[in-house]
Parts: C-alpha cells; structure tokens; sequence
C-alpha cells in the first residue's frame, strides 16, 4: 500500500510557529513578529512616517519604521563596523541608538582613520534618530519594548568624552584672548629729568628707568632732540622713538658719567 503525502502543517510544530533555538539577536523569530496590525492613530503634533510592513523587531509593536543605527570601535591598527537595522519602534529605536552612539563616542577614536570615521557615523545616527521620535508610542507589543534610558548627552560615556573636546576647543581661543589683551609690554615713556639704564644695543635697546642716585644710572633724559633749541649734545644719545610720549619725537640721553 503506497504511504499517503505528508499533509501540509503536519508533524509536532505548525509550519509558522517560532522554532526552538531561533539565532534571532533578540529572542524573537522573523515568524513571531505580529503582521496585519491596525495602524495606530498618530496623535496630534506628530507627523505620520512610512510604516514597515510589521511590527518593531524587536518587541513587534506598531508603529514601526525602517532605519539602520551604526556603531564604531577604533583599536589602533584595526577597527569594527557595526549596525543593528530596523524596523523599530519608537522606544527600542531610541534605546538603540542611545546604546550604540555612546559606545561610539569613547569607543570609536582610537585609530587613524576611526578618526574621521567616528563622526560621521555618529551624523549619519541622527537621521535615524529623527525618524523614531516622528513615532507615536508604541502599541500592541509582543514583549516589552526597550528602555530608551536617558539622553545621550547625559550618559557618563558621552560626559567622558565632551570634556575634554570642550577643553580643546576653547582653550587655544582664551589663550589666544589672553595675549591680545595682555599684549607686548610696552616701553615707559620718558619724561625730561629722568634716569635710564640700557640693558640692550643702541641698535636695540632696553631702556630701564632707574633712580638717578643709584650706581646703574647710566644716562639722564635731558629734552627732546627735534624742539626748538633742543639739539643734543656732542656726547648725547638719542632714545628709539618707542620711548617717547607722542611716538614721534626723540629724546636726548646725556651719559651721567
């Protein structure tokens, strides 16, 4: 007697039941995720988004949208490229995102080229990002969604690493701030009557203004050169204009000895 056909969903397990031992990262087959639910109402202020065609694969709620978060680790010579693709609702969208930028953020720098290649996978994250906020919440869920914990910007990874780039980028402007303001000394102006050391050439000088009854005197301002009737003497230097009041006239030295 010939044996009859298999029938069709025959044997221990329905033809699409989840199987034991599913390599889905996430515990739930492709099978499992719930297909045919009724579209969710997007509530007010939200703009409704392309739908996948089922649910979040992570925990199947709806709404759900189609997106890819990346994920970078630099290791010196080598480096990985990760990414984790949707759909994903709107929580376990944000939860994978937030998960994977941070991890990115102090993970994604140590090598030459992961240099570059950090933030532009953390840019290209924050389309994807913009989509899952555009979600309503999620509804309807297998099992329960993702934590999307907090910001990004408030996990210590991320802290870790915008401390010190905070530091690198307004460091050499205060620096640079504090030298415009400070500015090169500039030389005393000198007044007739006053005594004067040359620590320099008289090619580039160094005047030093210094007690007249002191040994170092060297020289007395005695007027300037360029008045009327105010010819240096034989003997007499000339001081560099940048030791005049107006910046235009010179004053004569008279050697005190």
């Amino acid at each position: 007697m010939a044996t009859p056909p298999p029938q069709h969903g025959a044997g221990p397990y329905h033809p699409y039941a989840p199987q034991q031992g599913s390599p889905h990262p996430y515990g739930l087959p492709p099978q499992a995720v719930p297909y045919g639910l009724p579209p969710q109402a997007v509530p007010y202020g939200h703009q409704p988004v392309p739908q996948a065609p089922y649910g979040c694969r992570v925990c199947g709620a709806q709404p759900a949208v189609r997106a890819t978060v990346r994920g970078h680790q630099g290791m010196l010579v080598l480096m990985r490229f990760l990414r984790q693709e949707g759909p994903f609702c709107r929580d376990c969208g944000l939860a994978t995102y937030r998960g994977m930028s941070a991890d990115t953020l102090w993970q994604g720098w140590w090598g030459p080229l992961s240099v570059f290649i950090t933030p532009v996978t953390l840019l290209m994250n924050v389309g994807a990002r913009a989509r899952f906020l555009r979600l309503a919440p999620p509804a309807g869920a297998i099992v329960r969604s993702l934590d999307p914990g907090r910001p990004l910007w408030r996990r210590p990874s991320a802290l870790a690493f915008l401390v010190p780039v905070v530091l690198l980028a307004f460091v050499p402007p205060v620096l640079v701030l504090l030298g415009l303001a400070a500015g090169e000394d500039k030389p005393p102006a000198l007044i007739t009557g006053q005594c004067v050391r040359n620590e320099g050439d008289w090619h580039d000088q160094k005047l030093l203004i210094t007690d007249c009854g002191s040994a170092n005197a060297q020289y007395r301002a005695t007027r300037p050169a360029d008045k009327p009737g105010g010819t240096c003497a034989p003997r007499d230097f000339l001081a560099s204009l940048e030791y005049s009041p107006d910046g235009e006239s010179l004053t004569c030295l008279t050697p005190l000895r």
